[in-house]
């Protein structure tokens, strides 16, 4: 009677104990990624991490018209109980926002060295990865000479292109990053100055998809959009041609806005995470992005160059990002005294 009993109680606790260890094994090889990137640009790194690694990313996407900032605020809200392992995010200040709040785990990944400068937290909170370039995309109909095209993100706002140059609402994406830049390292009596010039003088649209749509088509001779966006028109055989702004020997470069990643702090599987962090800090996932549709700018020092890298060099803008969020908040105010569209 008891030897009968005995395998009666055994048998159900060998097969808890099956069952137990067989979803322990697979939430270990789990790794949760909030990703803010377009999943078309994304999906395709995620499916070779998986292939090479064999964990199991579990990517969380937004709504194309919350994006980053819906993604912001739910790492915020799980901050008690934090869900996502990491963050890969398609711009930076809200990355820089997120470490001032205490809700990333510092991570420095093994090719940290190789992060172009100004590109990496200094306390490896975050990293960057495949910038994409603010350009002014030009209608080669409307502008046939290119000695007569626009050189300078100040043409914008030139009289001579009055209601001729667009640009997208700076409220929200790489448009407000820019902006802020500009805030920053112009202070407030010249990009006062610079603003109120572009919002008399230049269109102001929805956003960089819609900027690039105005050139191709011909309603504006030029606009301010982002690289990814203007390759597209470019590909669909539209008759446009790229320009990286401030390149003379005078300007202030050209910006970059990288993606960036982050190890969100209190994560269930930070190991994973972990791994996920180095194979997007790496030549591989570079090389992707700079040879894929989007054609990202490496950050990684030695890394394949952007399929739309000029002949020639090419000026970055030298920017403090973690100044440009000391004064954003000043700066959006502006933004918002200026290009707020009353009802």
């Amino acid at each position: 009677m008891t030897h009968h009993g005995s395998r009666f109680i055994l048998l159900p606790l060998g097969l808890i104990l099956i069952c137990v260890m067989g979803c322990w094994s697979s939430t270990q090889q789990e790794v949760v990624v909030y990703t803010a990137l377009d999943s078309e640009f994304s999906a395709p790194i995620i499916e070779q991490f998986t292939t090479g690694s064999g964990l199991k990313p579990l990517p969380v996407y937004d709504a194309e018209s919350t994006k980053t900032v819906g993604l912001f605020q739910r790492i915020r809200q799980e901050k008690s109980r934090p869900r996502c392992d990491v963050f890969w995010n398609n711009e930076i200040l809200h990355t820089i926002l997120l470490e001032r709040e205490g809700l990333l785990q510092p991570y420095r990944v093994p090719t940290a060295e190789r992060v172009r400068e100004g590109y990496r937290s200094q306390t490896d909170s975050w990293t960057g990865f495949a910038a994409r370039a603010r350009v002014l995309l030009v209608n080669t109909e409307l502008l046939p000479v290119a000695a007569d095209r626009p050189t300078s993100i100040r043409d914008l706002a030139d009289p001579r292109w009055r209601q001729q140059t667009a640009f997208a609402r700076p409220f929200f994406g790489t448009t407000k990053t820019h902006f802020l830049v500009l805030f920053q390292q112009w202070g407030q009596e010249r990009s006062q100055q610079f603003f109120t010039e572009l919002r008399r003088n230049a269109i102001m649209v929805d956003g960089n998809k819609q900027v690039a749509l105005a050139v191709a088509r011909g309603q504006v001779a030029f606009g301010l959009t982002d690289t990814d966006d203007a390759i597209v028109e470019m590909e669909q055989g539209a008759p446009v041609v790229i320009v990286f702004p401030d390149q003379h020997t005078e300007g202030i470069g050209t910006l970059f806005i990288p993606n960036t990643v982050a190890l969100i702090r209190g994560g269930p599987n930070p190991k994973q995470g972990k791994r996920l962090i180095d194979f997007l800090i790496s030549d591989t996932t570079e090389r992707l992005l700079a040879e894929g549709a989007s054609a990202q700018f490496p950050v990684l020092d030695g890394s394949t160059k952007s399929r739309l890298y000029p002949q020639g060099d090419l000026r970055w803008m030298d920017v403090d990002f973690e100044a440009v969020a000391d004064t954003s908040e000043d700066g959006m105010e502006l933004l918002v005294e200026i290009f707020h569209e009353s009802d």
